[in-house]
């Protein structure tokens, strides 16, 4: 069998660290990924296990009106964007697979290119590479130069700095894509963890970005972070009609269908707005503190402005600032995972119950 070239599981790398960490006499305060910590919230849970738990035939790929309605009014509600056709709604599961699998969805391959941010989550290089698409590291509009681009991600806020994109930015890209015939795929799964940030984060369906035409455009969102659903694989894509309709056709022959007790929860949760912002709140709080204690560190924070983790640098190689604070019973992840450009740079996540933040805070302060 013919071995996909594929990079190795970055994480994997960080077994020496993990394990130095884990000697700490007060425990580890793992910081390293982001996964949900906190409970899940009761009308979540009860969601999944009401009546559509019962029932014993096969969900459909694409879910039912009622799911489908609630998303596009959530977003309405939550983020401004108008003009949702309920039907251009696509359930998926969890949006980790949609990011790794978009490009093939989209039939792209070789002689195709996939631009994708200079520092980005590694799914993103994973998902081109599937498709046999050429990929581009850039944040701006000329590096593809005569590329035949077939598709553009954006990630706002950002993973793993927290950045937010300017809305005179997201157009440029939006303009400059449609003038060559590229789709752009917003990866939008920290949109409900704003931080402080004013102006707040805008999707790229909000009118403000795409005038209200939502052609060529597509926007993922997860329950993952803002509702801690990250073990019920739980998110959507919408945008683009056209487009929508043709990644079902391909899911509906795939298989890729969203169990139906699990759609029952992230109608739940596209439905209840409190307990979004009750987490938001928790990470606020945990992104003050950590900062506060990674700058008394002598650590210097660059954008982090929302989202879920802290970029930092103490402008030395990211694995001697990963090596260092594990010492500390603090384990991160070096920036290189995100690509060349985060070299110097480590990504702190705030996904760590309270106990735990404040151990990392203590132990900072006495470096």
């Amino acid at each position: 069998m013919t071995r996909l070239d594929l990079p190795d599981f970055p994480w994997d790398s960080l077994v020496p660290a993990r394990e130095r960490a884990g000697g700490h006499p007060g425990g580890i305060v793992d910081l390293s990924v982001g996964t949900p910590v906190d409970g899940v919230p009761g009308l979540l849970r009860d969601a999944l296990a009401g009546p559509a738990a019962a029932e014993p035939g096969y969900p459909t790929t694409h879910g039912p009106a009622p799911l489908r309605e609630a998303i596009a009014a959530s977003l309405q509600r939550r983020f401004g964007v108008t003009g949702v056709d309920p039907a251009a709604v696509l359930p998926t599961i969890g949006s980790k697979e949609l990011v790794a699998w978009l490009p093939t969805l989209l039939g792209l391959g070789s002689g195709d290119t996939v631009v994708i941010p200079e520092l980005a989550y590694p799914t993103y290089e994973v998902g081109a590479r599937l498709a046999g698409a050429e990929h581009i590291r850039s944040d701006g509009l000329t590096a593809a130069g005569p590329a035949r681009v077939g598709l553009v991600w954006l990630n706002s806020p950002s993973n793993p700095t927290g950045r937010i994109l300017p809305v005179e930015h997201l157009r440029k890209v939006v303009a400059w894509a449609r003038e060559r015939g590229a789709v752009v795929a917003s990866d939008e799964c920290y949109l409900g963890l704003p931080g402080d940030a004013d102006p707040a984060p805008r999707s790229v369906l909000h009118p403000d970005v795409s005038d209200g035409d939502h052609t060529g455009l597509l926007a993922v969102h997860s329950l993952s972070k803002v509702s801690n659903l990250a073990g019920y694989r739980a998110g959507f894509v919408t945008g683009d009609p056209a487009l929508v309709s043709g990644l079902l056709e391909v899911r509906k022959h795939a298989g890729m269908i969203v169990p139906r007790p699990v759609q029952a929860a992230l109608q739940a949760a596209v439905s209840d707005d409190a307990h979004v912002a009750e987490q938001a709140a928790r990470y606020d709080a945990r992104r003050a503190r950590l900062r506060a204690g990674l700058e008394k560190a002598g650590l210097q924070i660059v954008h982090s402005q929302a989202g879920l983790y802290l970029w930092a640098t103490d402008g030395e190689q990211c694995r001697t600032t990963v090596d260092r604070l594990a010492g500390l019973g603090i384990l991160v992840a070096p920036g290189e995972f995100y690509g060349p450009a985060g070299a110097r740079h480590v990504r702190v996540a705030l996904t760590a119950p309270d106990e735990r933040i404040d151990a990392a805070v203590e132990r900072l302060g006495g470096t």
